[in-house]
């Protein structure tokens, strides 16, 4: 069954993607849970109709987010954790990150940025998806925090 995507959904597609999924999984999940629409004639004819519309708007959004990926290609994000010996308590998370962001006037929401188990001081890098095109990588330097 063709359907619409209303929002972006991970392993599957982005908004207005017109998807192929198991009715059942389109009937009694995505429509109702408003993530897609039914992808019939008239409906594909609207989304071409807007999708050409915004073309513009969508250029400037890419754009802008090419450009946040330059910048924290070239940023430098150190994170003081608590640690003994080389090893953290806990984890950082991406959560810790956006928080480091913030700091250096960067917003970006946590769920953006993926990190792969960071328990040890030391050099990382996370990557933050900007764009359904666009992907930054960004440096860590994890060390121990001065008591």
């Amino acid at each position: 069954m063709e359907v619409i995507l209303i929002k972006d959904i991970e392993n599957l597609g982005y908004a207005n993607d017109i998807v192929n999924v198991r009715p059942g999984y389109a009937n009694n999940y995505l429509i109702p849970q408003g993530y897609a629409k039914a992808a019939t004639a008239s409906a594909k004819k609207v989304l071409a109709e807007n999708l050409k519309q915004r073309a513009h708007k969508d250029a400037k959004i890419l754009a802008d987010a090419q450009a946040l990926a330059e910048k924290l290609a070239n940023l430098p994000l150190t994170i003081a954790v608590k640690a003994e010996e080389g090893k953290i308590f806990g984890a950082v998370t991406s959560a810790d990150v956006a928080e480091a962001l913030a700091a250096k006037g960067i917003e970006l929401d946590r769920k953006v940025i993926t990190v792969d188990g960071i328990k040890t001081v030391g050099e990382y890098e996370a990557v933050a998806k900007l764009h359904r095109e666009v992907k930054a990588a960004i440096k860590l330097s994890i060390v121990a925090a001065e008591e």
